[in-house]
């Protein structure tokens, strides 16, 4: 086959494609029309900036003490207070902020991404891929990932919290996975894919230029809401001491920090959970949006 005859069979591939500029601007004009995409956004937006230009206006570092000033409340000095070390309260939920914001992206990215492949491989090519691939996707469905990630959690030391962005990312793409699964064995029957495979093209060729970009606005919305999955579950495993390790903190092992202080010290605990709880909701309130966005008539029809 020439090389006139593949640019061709691509070229007609593209007529399929749906991730075209104007579609884009489209879904980003339903996105920012809506009330509630434009509050999510602009919560992200501020919780993202807070966490990492936040702590460039304070003196005090997450690391840094006041011994002259124990589970001190809130004061010019301690914007938010200090902890029982003397840690200042701002200086260590902005680090644990940052920490569970890019735990919570890099897993949705990693998990959302692996979902798209497994499932467009397993419904493109079928038979033994598909059998095998489903069957590990079944097999960590019914593994139980809170008491895996617990016990793995040594590992997870300070320099080591790829490892622990990894392994999380690892149980949240199964069920995502099927669906991509679903949509690709429909996806293929089309025309646009049957004239790239008559003219030669690649199967691998095929699936990451032409079938994952037509499922491009579920990732989309899959890898936004997994954030928000990805951050509670790294907050539940530090809470308990399974996640971040210290000297290192997260939102989590902060929040179990407060908690043992919260009825006489709130500002060891009310400053992060609140945070936490604004972050999360701002994360579902994009994610519901776009969602709406891609897919208008679902709104209509719930």
């Amino acid at each position: 086959m020439s090389i006139a005859d593949e640019e061709h069979a691509e070229e007609l591939a593209g007529v399929g494609r749906i991730g075209t500029p104007s579609r884009l601007r489209v879904v980003a004009g339903r996105f920012f029309r809506s009330g509630q995409g434009r509050i999510g956004f602009a919560l992200l937006t501020a919780m993202f900036l807070l966490a990492f230009a936040g702590p460039h206006l304070s003196k005090w570092g997450y690391t840094d003490k006041d011994f002259t000033a124990f589970l001190a409340p809130p004061s010019a000095e301690h914007w938010w207070g200090t902890l029982q070390t003397g840690a200042d309260v701002y200086a260590v939920t902005l680090r644990g902020m940052q920490k569970s914001l890019i735990v919570g992206l890099l897993a949705a990215v990693v998990g959302t991404g692996l979902a798209a492949v497994v499932g467009a491989f397993a419904g493109y090519f079928l038979g033994w891929t598909d059998r095998t691939l489903m069957w590990v996707t079944d097999l960590l469905l019914v593994l139980p990932a809170f008491l895996i990630l617990a016990i793995m959690s040594p590992l997870f030391a300070e320099g080591q919290w790829l490892l622990f962005v990894l392994m999380l990312a690892l149980f949240l793409w199964m069920v995502t996975s099927k669906i991509v699964r679903s949509m690709t064995i429909s996806l293929k029957e089309r025309e646009f894919i049957h004239a790239a495979r008559f003219m030669g093209v690649h199967p691998m060729k095929i699936i990451f230029r032409h079938v994952i970009p037509n499922l491009s606005s579920l990732l989309i919305v899959d890898a936004t809401l997994n954030v928000s999955a990805a951050i509670l579950t790294e907050t539940s495993l530090s809470y308990f001491g399974f996640g971040i390790q210290p000297p290192d903190v997260s939102m989590g092992s902060l929040i179990a920090d407060g908690a043992r202080t919260a009825v006489y010290a709130p500002w060891t605990f009310w400053f992060c959970a609140g945070l936490l709880v604004v972050t999360v909701l701002a994360v579902n309130l994009v994610g519901d949006s776009l969602r709406d966005a891609f897919d208008p008539t679902a709104k209509r029809n719930r």
